[in-house]
């Protein structure tokens, strides 16, 4: 299977992330999902192995900004969907797919240890 790295290109976790695969000699595609979009295919997968509550960035800037009714409906797997396809930037980021379970977020000591038990 392609590993493939999501997110967008200006957040400073993404930038961590391509750089570690990069020099770590991974190769990857990269998805900028705010300019490629995501399908509902996609997101619903890493639903599947994740849950809502750490696909969804409540810290964030986009989350922030949202109304408060808006955020009040995100309650289940279905709500957070129909917001990450609506609103892509409220997803946590990078989402890696590929290696192993689909993860979220960047550490180094992470995505060391997930490439060396995928080998």
């Amino acid at each position: 299977m392609t590993t493939t790295l999501y997110g967008i290109p200006n957040c400073d976790t993404v930038k961590k992330a391509r750089t570690w695969l990069a020099d770590n000699g991974h190769d990857f595609i990269f998805h900028d999902f705010k300019k490629q979009g995501l399908t509902r295919e996609v997101v619903a997968g890493w639903l599947e192995q994740l849950d809502w509550e750490t696909l969804v960035n409540r810290k964030g800037t986009t989350w922030r900004n949202l109304p408060d009714e808006r955020k009040a409906q995100v309650v289940d797997k279905a709500s957070a969907l129909a917001l990450m396809l609506e609103n892509p930037s409220v997803i946590k980021r990078p989402v890696l797919q590929g290696v192993g379970p689909v993860s979220v977020g960047f550490s180094a000591d992470a995505y060391g240890a997930k490439f060396q038990d995928a080998a």
